[in-house]
């Protein structure tokens, strides 16, 4: 067995499926003698007292990056984004079980987790590094709103379609000013998401790069950008703007946002190390999840 001695589970709060496979994943971790710790609110979707009354411990998900040697989400991208926002800081790898629907980050199929998930166990998978953002709202001289997102930070007009008007500038360099419906700015493993439906390009999981990507642009000439992950962006808020703008962290926690804010997006400190079963290729889930044509001759 690996150095995985403690596994946390984390599973979809509103998905009957999510429930079913994680009652797998804990009989499967029963028989194999593995020692688990359930977060709170997965806890309380399980009605069976004996599956509840074998986990080591029941923590909140924070609390988690302290116990655990690999944490285990079941869900869909959204679960595992959840979870990587509260355990980066911890250095704890995640792996994903995918009960949502596109699973970009979710690896392993509902009837594979006994067989992917022991030999994750047994030491046979890779692992990669993801870079998360941080993101500040400065009003005056006061911070007023913070958050983190592994895939994007968005600018956009809240609960009506209204025009933004906004500054860009990069490492403090002015960039441009744009009118349009916001701007999404997206880590590479946020580039399969929001991103790309927006029109940004699809980046390599390995890329240190950011990419700005305008929504809807009022200039034929605004395009998608791609910046060194290491750059500082800074966002002004026009007076010509929404009624009440906002922004956005991986599409769950919000931030209203003035004319005059700025918002302030760089890179995270901490990174995020995700598993994956050995067969794990990116470019056949890009394949595979987006309908890519397969190969026209055999080589």
């Amino acid at each position: 067995m690996t150095h995985f001695n403690t596994v946390g589970l984390i599973g979809h709060l509103n998905n009957e499926r999510a429930t079913y496979s994680i009652k797998r994943l804990i009989r499967f971790l029963q028989k194999a003698d593995k020692r688990f710790v359930l977060e709170d609110k997965t806890a309380r979707l399980l009605t069976d007292p004996a599956l509840l009354n074998s986990a080591h411990q029941v923590v909140e998900m924070e609390a988690l990056g302290n116990i655990c040697d690999l944490v285990i989400v079941v869900g869909g991208d959204g679960s595992l984004l959840r979870g990587a926002r509260a355990l980066a800081r911890f250095n704890v790898p995640l792996l994903g079980i995918n009960r949502g629907r596109l699973g970009f980050l979710t690896d392993i199929t509902p009837e594979d987790i006994e067989q992917k998930v022991g030999e994750v166990l047994s030491g046979q998978y890779t692992s990669d590094q993801r870079f998360l953002l941080d993101m500040a709202v400065v009003r005056g001289q006061e911070v007023v709103a913070t958050g983190d997102a592994l895939n994007d930070v968005v600018l956009h007009p809240g609960q009506f379609i209204h025009m933004l008007e906004y500054e860009l500038y990069v490492d403090e360099h002015f960039v441009t000013s744009q009118r349009s419906d916001g701007m999404i700015v997206s880590t590479p493993t946020g580039s399969t998401a929001y991103a790309l439906s927006g029109g940004g390009p699809i980046m390599h999981p390995k890329l240190d790069a950011i990419v700005l990507v305008p929504m809807n642009p009022h200039t034929l000439s605004s395009r998608p950008m791609v910046v060194s992950g290491d750059s500082i962006i800074k966002i002004v808020v026009g007076a010509h703007s929404a009624a009440q703008p906002l922004v956005t962290c991986d599409g769950q926690s919000h931030a209203g946002v003035e004319a005059g804010d700025e918002i302030h997006i760089r890179k995270k400190l901490h990174r995020l190390t995700l598993i994956h079963p050995l067969n794990h290729n990116f470019y056949e889930r890009c394949r595979s999840k987006l309908g890519w044509g397969t190969q026209l001759l055999n080589s």
